[in-house]
């Protein structure tokens, strides 16, 4: 893991900034986690993730446990291709 902040997330808004820094530390996270881990509202991060992809700052990808939904993870991060645990309900 590097400090290195990648190029437009000093322009992104609080929330975007925040996702970011909770897929580096936690991720890969679906979107209900990220919005647990961050206690974001989930229409909050899903527009945090909407701009972090939008500058290729976060990549998206099947969630193998649950097609329904999406992973995501820092662009370039060559951490475990594995998909997390589930969080109990």
């Amino acid at each position: 893991m590097t400090n290195e902040v990648p190029t437009g997330l000093r322009e992104m808004p609080p929330s975007s900034k925040l996702v970011y820094k909770v897929l580096e530390h936690d991720g890969p996270l679906t979107q209900r986690q990220l919005a647990d881990h961050s206690l974001l509202p989930t229409r909050t991060v899903r527009y945090a993730l909407d701009r972090l992809r939008d500058e290729d700052i976060v990549e998206e990808r099947l969630y193998l446990q649950d097609a329904r939904k999406r992973l995501y993870r820092l662009a370039g991060d060559s951490g475990s291709d594995a998909d997390p645990v589930p969080a109990p309900n």
